[in-house]
């Protein structure tokens, strides 16, 4: 990806051409299509999600729109979306109504910049590309706040309170979590992380840090067992509930864009990214990112939602001490080993 960047910069060099020129070209070029990924991506996701859930529900799911297995369900209802109408509420602060489902999406489609796909298959391989994701993905929860806020409406503050809790008390784990993998490979770029696993996947030595990293990211991306916030039985939707049209869409593109984000992440981090026999990289990377959206899925529609008392009993008195004992063995094995 660099040599070519480098190669698409020099023909605009040789002819005069101010740098910053090409840089936008390519930044426009590189945007547009990991958000046609994105886009691709989500609508497979949520029709793949209703046939997980209709199989073990014991039913069909979509089966008449597009065809086979309603494979165009997801489209129809990208289209429905988008000419359903835009509803404002009277009392709602106008400029952060509109501005805070941007903010939820930035935050998770930023993450997607270190995501090493491939060797060489990576936007920017960041030298500190473990802290970039880290960073990045704690502005999802100020969109929330900006949302619930906004939409003068209390059932969307409660939604909004209960996920500023949940993201603090679960991302000190999931960042405790991550931190054997960074000591055992010495970098916190996802390039060198995956390279390190040429021999053994980081899931092995580092099983305990998986398994808290993974509990983490599916309480950051609100999903069951950790939907609190969306708890439709108390919140009719949460922090979101007065959204409709394209900035509900926005909403529900951006949930299922952080699934695959952290997927993703755990796959590089722990599953040995690219690495595997015969398949190219890229499609390995690929089917262990979908097998663990798949553990996502699989879990939502089989536990039940925790209460909240629950839900900070294990963030902070469970998965915090488990990270911050894997940490200290991590540390204590390689200062035994060197």
């Amino acid at each position: 990806m660099e040599g070519l960047t480098e190669s698409f910069y020099s023909i605009f060099e040789t002819r005069g051409v101010p740098l910053f020129v090409p840089q936008l070209i390519v930044m426009v070029m590189v945007a547009t299509a990991v958000l046609i990924f994105v886009a691709v991506s989500v609508m497979f996701m949520v029709w793949w999600e209703r046939k997980i859930s209709a199989h073990i529900q014991v039913r069909f799911g979509p089966m008449r729109v597009g065809g086979w297995h309603g494979w165009a369900q997801s489209i129809a209802d990208g289209i429905k979306l988008l000419i359903k109408e835009d509803i404002v509420p009277e009392g709602a602060d106008r400029l952060v109504f509109a501005l805070a489902p941007m903010v939820v999406f930035a935050a998770g489609f930023a993450a997607y910049v270190i995501i090493p796909f491939g060797p060489g298959l990576i936007v920017s391989d960041l030298n500190i590309g473990v802290l970039f994701y880290i960073s990045i993905s704690s502005l999802t929860v100020v969109g929330i706040i900006m949302a619930g806020w906004s939409s003068n409406n209390k059932y969307s503050v409660l939604g909004a309170v209960r996920s500023a809790a949940q993201a603090v008390s679960y991302e000190v784990p999931l960042v405790v979590s991550i931190l054997g993998v960074v000591m055992t490979v010495g970098s916190l770029s996802m390039t060198r992380i995956v390279e390190a696993q040429q021999g053994v996947w980081f899931v092995i030595p580092q099983l305990l840090g998986f398994l808290i990293f993974l509990t983490a990211a599916i309480a950051e991306c609100n999903r069951l067992p950790f939907d609190i916030p969306e708890a439709e039985s108390e919140l009719v939707a949460g922090f979101h509930v007065e959204y409709s049209g394209m900035r509900f869409a926005i909403f529900f593109l951006a949930e299922y864009a952080n699934m695959f984000t952290v997927s993703a992440i755990a796959t590089a981090l722990f599953l040995g990214g690219w690495h595997g026999p015969l398949l190219p990289g890229w499609l390995w990377f690929l089917l262990k990112t979908y097998f663990l959206i798949f553990v996502m899925m699989w879990l939502r529609w089989t536990l039940a939602r925790l209460r909240v008392d629950q839900l900070m009993y294990l963030g902070w008195k469970v998965l915090l001490p488990l990270a911050f004992l894997n940490m200290g063995i991590t540390g204590l094995i390689l200062v035994l080993r060197g």
